[in-house]
């Protein structure tokens, strides 16, 4: 029963996420999630671990690890890539790579029954006004990047001016409280990542061979990673 699943992995946003998926026919098998803020780096392989035991599997039954490529988290993108890279190593197979963003649109566009014409901006919290954030169509084509948007009364008005944009994730309420009411936009609370989507969508990637070069995987950070430099002494 060797390489018949795949195994998704979600560390870009406070919710720790794992998810198994058959390959044949993409079939969800299971999944597992902690809501517990910097809970990853201590649950996550315990999470990953569990959830094998608890569907009758080990890892030897994996074909492939799929990962939350973000934007998100820094900590938390570096986690999870470490882990799915190792297990990657130790089992020599492939890696996939989800963007955050995408999987979170199609979790969302999969659970809606907007209209087609519908946009779908998943908004991340980086921080102060600033979030990261994306456009897609109901069918996961990319309107619009994923780009760092510093947040005002004016953010998307062109987009807005033409088509109904859906806003959610963890960043979406900042941008509510700042644009007020516009006939063109409704706001979706209480959606975080999953690695359900990530694994929906990298199944997808799988069968097309779309894999990362496991060595020099990197997670998709969007913006650098700020550091301080200490104070000479």
């Amino acid at each position: 029963m060797s390489g018949i699943i795949l195994l998704s992995l979600e560390t870009s946003s406070p919710v720790c996420s794992v998810a198994l998926h058959r390959l044949e026919d993409g079939s969800l098998i299971g999944q597992s999630e902690l809501r517990l803020d910097k809970s990853h780096s201590t649950h996550l392989t315990v999470l990953i671990e569990q959830l094998l035991a608890n569907t009758g599997h080990q890892l030897a039954d994996l074909a492939a690890v799929a990962v939350s490529d973000g934007p998100g988290s820094y900590t938390g993108l570096r986690i999870g890539g470490a882990a799915a890279k190792g297990l990657c190593f130790a089992l020599d197979i492939p890696l996939v790579a989800v963007s955050t963003l995408q999987a979170l649109a199609a979790q969302v566009a999969a659970g809606t029954a907007r209209p087609s014409t519908w946009l779908y901006c998943p908004m991340l919290d980086a921080r102060r006004t600033e979030v990261y954030a994306a456009l897609y169509t109901h069918d996961g084509q990319q309107v619009l990047a994923p780009t760092p948007l510093l947040l005002d009364a004016d953010t998307l008005a062109e987009q807005l001016a033409t088509r109904a944009v859906l806003f959610f994730g963890h960043g979406a309420a900042k941008f509510q409280a700042l644009l007020g009411e516009h006939s063109n936009a409704s706001f979706l609370a209480g959606i975080e990542p999953s690695a359900i989507s990530v694994g929906q969508l990298a199944v997808a990637a799988f069968h097309r061979q779309e894999f990362q070069d496991v060595a020099y995987y990197e997670p998709f950070y969007l913006k650098e990673v700020y550091t301080t430099t200490p104070k000479a002494r």
